[in-house]
């Protein structure tokens, strides 16, 4: 299957780090904040609004190519609603789950609105899938093959 290549001209970072800090933030949920930390640990000084840059014009468009490859999802799906509490106000969290245990979409917001819900799609969940290999069912040397092969695809998607 042949991808067209992001277009990663006029940055000053290779690829290779652009695609990593995209990694990063979406396979671990983590902060800006802590992507930046991670990548200065290897020497890589790059501030937190860049990666949130790279976040919002890269992770889009992995997602959307990860979503092609992907193929279709279950026939059936749920949603499930939870409340938190962010920054001290009431927030809706919702999560989209098809059969198979897949997250689809995952949605936060401050009033709750069930169709506005359903109709969402993210950029977390289509990641994460791709690396939620199930470590528990298989034998190490299974899991690690599968593994590989999620980091290859990876590969392929941000041509890095």
């Amino acid at each position: 299957m042949k991808i067209n290549a992001p277009n990663y001209r006029g940055y000053q970072f290779p690829l290779d780090f652009i695609s990593h800090a995209v990694w990063l933030y979406y396979r671990f949920c983590l902060s800006f904040r802590d992507v930046e930390d991670l990548l200065a640990e290897h020497g890589i000084t790059v501030s937190y609004e860049t990666i949130r840059q790279w976040c919002r014009k890269f992770g889009i468009e992995y997602a959307r190519k990860l979503r092609r490859r992907q193929g279709r999802l279950g026939d059936t799906w749920h949603l499930d609603e939870l409340f938190v509490i962010i920054q001290g106000q009431r927030r809706y969290l919702w999560r989209a789950v098809d059969q198979d245990g897949q997250v689809i979409d995952i949605l936060v917001q401050p009033r709750r609105d069930q169709r506005a819900a359903q109709r969402f799609w993210s950029v977390h969940g289509v990641i994460q899938n791709l690396f939620r290999i199930g470590r528990h069912l298989l034998r190490s040397v299974n899991h690690r093959l599968l593994r590989s092969r999620s980091f290859l695809v990876w590969q392929e998607v941000t041509c890095a």
